[in-house]
């Protein structure tokens, strides 16, 4: 029986010597089509063509020989040496790596990707990926058929993006295709591909981490109206009730944000922050100004839309967390009808409070309600300064696990 299997990365150029001495001791080679097509593939070793790699990691480990997978790009990154390695296999894994599909594509578009946030596209995962291409203004997505350009373009649903879309990288019919993510939806891409998803100002100075640099945002959260400046929360946007309503909703980062009466967009601008998308719905124009302003101070990409829940709803993505800013028990219940999976809001008599609460317990949530008080002192004399009360009720869906939706 197998007890080791030497896994090769392959980007279209030469074998190398590691890889083709592997490759010519093997006898039995798992990889897709174009691998086992290769010259240096032995033609007495049994082939197995890589659909599940779970299953082909059986057959490996139950076979007498010496096991080679072929595997695009490097084999370690969103790749197949994870599955190889699972306990259960009990399989030695050696790697003969190439360059990333990623890294390629980014070469491709004369880009640095350190700054780039990376997404796997599937059925199960093509949501939570349009959300981060929503939320982040530089994301790479490895695509599936099924998950492809067409598909992230259509979901973006008005987000204009940019697309370079690169196809089969590597290849004598590799094409690298610029356009606006409008106009992917109209176009048959090949598979496989890597989409780079550009929006809004790209490019940071910092070189100490990958991705977002965390010291280009504020430290903390629920921020102070004065760090908003001219443009801070108005009366009923108490920073402690705000970050009460986070906190409930914990929003992270492939997730949809619904952010209904947004105000001065200081709740918005916060789950952003956290890497979630939003979208921030408010029905007066100077509001939605402010929120504009207010994302562009904090440099976080938000999608503002003008218009009165819960009508202007209706068309909206499906989201996971929902903060109710305004428009009360109907508003509540039209979002509701909509099953995200935990949805904050906030009453200011108790009677409201508990209308709220009975309509989402009737939509299958499971109710918590609590009655904020704060207290803000002037500390130069410790006298009272501010007082604000309210009811802060929060609604999370029954019987709903952790899986993407």
């Amino acid at each position: 029986m197998a007890d080791r299997v030497t896994v090769i990365g392959w980007d279209g150029s030469p074998l190398t010597e590691a890889a083709r001495s592997a490759l010519g001791a093997a006898t039995l080679v798992a990889g897709a089509a174009h691998h086992l097509a290769l010259p240096e593939v032995p033609a007495r070793a049994e082939r197995i063509r890589l659909g599940s790699v779970s299953l082909a990691a059986r057959r490996i480990a139950a076979h007498r020989g010496t096991a080679v997978v072929l595997a695009d790009g490097d084999p370690g990154f969103f790749g197949v040496v994870r599955t190889l390695r699972a306990p259960e296999h009990g399989l030695e894994v050696e790697v003969v790596p190439a360059v990333s599909s990623v890294a390629q594509a980014f070469a491709r578009a004369g880009m640095p990707w350190d700054d780039a946030q990376i997404v796997v596209a599937q059925s199960r995962t093509l949501r939570r990926a349009v959300n981060v291409c929503r939320a982040h203004t530089k994301v790479a997505v490895l695509t599936s058929p099924g998950a492809g350009p067409a598909e992230l373009a259509l979901l973006l649903q008005g987000v204009h993006r940019t697309f370079v879309v690169c196809e089969e990288l590597g290849t004598d019919r590799e094409r690298v295709s610029v356009l606006t993510s409008d106009k992917a939806a109209d176009v048959s891409w090949r598979d496989p591909n890597v989409v780079i998803v550009i929006g809004g100002t790209v490019g940071q100075d910092h070189t100490w981490i990958a991705g977002r640099d965390p010291a280009a945002r504020p430290r903390g959260w629920a921020l102070p109206a004065d760090a908003y400046g001219e443009d801070g929360p108005g009366e009923g946007e108490n920073d402690r009730l705000r970050a009460a309503q986070l906190a409930r909703l914990g929003p992270r980062v492939g997730d949809l944000v619904w952010d209904i009466g947004s105000g001065s967009g200081a709740f918005a601008v916060e789950a952003a922050r956290f890497g979630a998308a939003v979208i921030a719905v408010d029905r007066d124009i100077a509001a939605c100004a402010q929120t504009d302003r207010n994302a562009r101070r904090f440099g976080v990409p938000l999608q503002i839309l003008r218009g009165s829940a819960p009508h202007v709803l209706e068309d909206l993505p499906e989201p996971d967390v929902v903060r109710v800013g305004g428009g009360g028990a109907a508003v509540v219940s039209a979002v509701a009808d909509r099953r995200p999976e935990r949805i904050v809001t906030h009453a200011s008599t108790r009677d409201e409070a508990e209308l709220i609460g009975r309509d989402l317990t009737e939509h299958g949530y499971v109710v918590e309600c609590a009655l904020l008080q704060t207290v803000e002192l002037d500390t130069r004399a410790w006298t009272e300064r501010e007082r604000a009360v309210a009811f802060l009720i929060c609604g999370e869906l029954e019987a709903r696990g952790e899986s993407p939706r």
